[in-house]
């Protein structure tokens, strides 16, 4: 076991956490723990299986990078790297790292995800818009770390703005994959606009700041904030997120405001169940939304909270955390989340999908400061 001291910051003031953490095992509350080596173990089978399947395979021996298994597994995987004493990204990462950065290298030459002549228009403006915020966020977050920009994150984040769009009522977003399922493929041209600003305001360098970019910058701003109140509250919550990096986002007032309706979602058993936060959204089969406690709403509400500088003894987080701690499933070390689309079965391959994110969620929150 070992003392551990971070800092949260936001807005410019920073406040000083010790925690105990631990090696193996990981321990936030009591005695209790969940597995780290197990949770990887989890991340790890998954993301093989899905650059393996040919169902996400794509022109030019690469693969899709999607939002449910491939993003949040970049997110998640490297805060795992220190309790497993890996020196550097596990074989899963790297195979992903290559597979994005030859599709930023090969951006005019590689196909869109769902091509017009394939699925349909408007499907190739889709995939473009939405591939280049989730390359930038993915090597953004590999490069954050480092403090520099690498040359093939600066041109994903070139390629994204390039997709931009500069006009209409979504100025200032980007054109977004719609196959009517959420929570990131129905309404959710919002939530890639809030990535896009993460992957932003996580840029080492400075980057946010460059005058080369400022007026795009400023319609990214003004489209999150003319739009936040009309928005689902699970997206709210990741604006509070990305307010946290890009400054101008929300006023204090109005991140309060999100968290305080937020955490009034938390149930008896200190988690938060996805389909509390998705207003009047049904199921395309008509089955009732699942009202449990899942690992991905109660992962993304205590990781905003911890990234907004929310101290971890907070009796709400601390419950939100505990609830993590205690529903690590032990077979296989996933967390359990439930679809908002249809009722699946949660051990097939795609009723897996929002576990992958749920899973790389609450690592997140768990491994937060350290």
């Amino acid at each position: 076991m070992r003392i551990v001291t971070f800092a949260i910051c936001i807005t410019g003031a920073c406040l000083a956490v010790t925690m105990l953490a631990t090696d193996g095992p990981s321990s936030t509350a009591g005695s209790a723990s969940w597995s780290s080596k197990a949770a990887a173990a989890y991340l790890d089978g998954r993301m093989t299986w899905w650059m393996d399947w040919d169902v996400a395979a794509r022109d030019h021996g690469t693969f899709c990078v999607s939002c449910h298994t491939v993003v949040p597994y970049a997110m998640a995987r490297p805060a795992l790297r220190a309790a497993l004493a890996e020196q550097g990204p596990s074989p899963e990462e790297r195979r992903l790292l290559d597979n994005v950065t030859k599709r930023v290298r090969m951006w005019k030459q590689v196909e869109p995800f769902y091509p017009d002549a394939k699925r349909g228009f408007p499907k190739t403006s889709e995939s473009r818009g939405t591939e280049s915020v989730l390359n930038a966020l993915i090597l953004v977050g590999y490069d954050a770390p480092t403090g520099k920009l690498s040359g093939d994150t600066r041109l994903a984040l070139e390629n994204m703005w390039a997709e931009q769009l500069k006009t209409g009522e979504a100025k200032g977003a980007w054109s977004w994959l719609q196959f009517h399922n959420s929570p990131w493929e129905g309404d959710s041209q919002y939530y890639g606009a809030v990535l896009a600003a993460i992957a932003v305001g996580s840029a080492p360098g400075g980057y946010q700041f460059s005058p080369q970019i400022q007026d795009k910058v400023k319609l990214l701003r003004e489209y999150l904030v003319e739009g936040f109140k009309s928005q689902k509250l699970i997206d709210r919550v990741l604006l509070v997120w990305a307010s946290t990096k890009v400054p101008g986002l929300l006023t204090p007032e109005h991140q309060k405001s999100i968290m305080d309706e937020a955490l009034s979602k938390q149930q008896a058993d200190g988690g938060f169940s996805l389909s509390a936060f998705v207003g009047d959204w049904k199921r395309h089969d008509n089955t009732p939304l699942e009202t449990k406690s899942d690992g991905y709403a109660t992962g993304v509400v205590a990781l905003t909270l911890e990234e907004a500088g929310m101290k971890r003894d907070q009796p709400q987080l601390e419950k939100g955390l505990t609830w993590l701690v205690q529903n690590q499933e032990k077979a296989d070390g996933r967390w359990l989340a439930y679809s908002l689309n249809k009722q699946r079965d949660l051990d097939s391959y795609t009723g897996r999908f929002m576990s992958d994110a749920a899973t790389a969620y609450a690592v997140l929150a768990l491994k937060h400061g350290e």
